[in-house]
């Protein structure tokens, strides 16, 4: 797969969104991390940990994890996009939870080419909002790759498919339904896997033995984060549009609703998550 087929995404949307990312991450992932990562002490003359940012958008995965982690880190922010690489680039943290420093560099090309040998040394691979974006065979290659080297991924942030709005529109469960669908949609040959992507991860790392942990990570939307929910609203009404246009004029008029509710601080939303913890086994040689 080429690095042009990957989807972009807006600098302003992934700005948007990022502190309502945080505050759904999993934070109780971060202890078993930490016990893998710092298992046995760095060799001497080692710059510390090597984490490969996967998809990396605007950086908001490094800026929340970077601050949360001790040591000195070196982190390699991987996108297709040379404009979301410049934002993550410039906004990375300088310093680590213990004061240590943390270094990023960045680097543009094609995700599904990772192989366990580029990941020889590195520390940790992580990604957000990045899974359901990929095909079951990309899954299985980043599995492959990630087991290969001995490497955990913490990969965050994953649609599962499930949506709760409060109060509750008839047209609910439709749109929903139609919006999975166009997750799971074939886009240039690529069957993507949509809110499939958590079981088919879970279930590629653990044939190579590794121990995955899972936990949920939802957004949970009030009307603090209206202007979050507008602009979810349009890409998830659209996205169900686009899949099923039998639903027009319905969706224009349930998506009209849902603004005005919307405006009028009178609307709450779930966006369900999974965060995901694969600790493969160590390889000779690797951290």
């Amino acid at each position: 797969m080429n690095a042009t087929d990957r989807p972009r995404f807006a600098p302003d949307w992934l700005e948007l969104r990022e502190r309502a990312d945080a505050a759904a991450r999993a934070p109780e992932l971060l202890r078993p991390l930490r016990e893998r990562l710092f298992a046995q002490p760095a060799p001497d003359g080692s710059r510390g940990l090597v984490i490969r940012d996967l998809g990396c958008g605007t950086g908001s995965m490094g800026r929340w994890l970077a601050v949360r982690l001790p040591g000195p880190q070196h982190w390699v922010l991987h996108d297709h996009d040379p404009l979301l690489l410049a934002h993550a680039g410039a906004r990375m943290p300088i310093t680590a939870a213990d004061g240590t420093p943390v270094e990023a560099t960045t680097t543009r090309g094609d995700l599904a080419d990772l192989s366990a040998a580029d990941l020889a040394g590195t520390s940790l691979v992580t990604a957000s909002a990045l899974l359901d974006l990929l095909t079951c065979e990309e899954v299985e290659d980043l599995a492959e790759a990630c087991v290969g080297a001995g490497c955990p991924a913490l990969l965050a942030l994953s649609v599962a498919g499930r949506v709760e709005l409060t109060p509750s529109d008839p047209l609910d469960t439709e749109i929903a339904e139609a919006f999975n669908d166009h997750q799971r949609r074939t886009d240039q040959g690529r069957a993507l896997l949509g809110p499939d992507a958590i079981a088919a991860a879970v279930a590629a790392f653990e044939r190579r033995g590794a121990t995955v942990l899972v936990r949920s990570s939802p957004w949970r939307l009030g009307c603090v984060e209206s202007a979050l929910i507008a602009e979810w609203l349009r890409g998830w009404v659209g996205a169900a549009h686009a899949q099923r246009p039998e639903l027009a004029p319905d969706a224009v008029a349930y998506l009209r609703r849902r603004l005005e509710e919307c405006a009028a601080g009178e609307l709450n939303v779930e966006v369900y998550h999974t965060d995901l913890l694969a600790l493969p086994r160590p390889v000779s040689g690797s951290a």
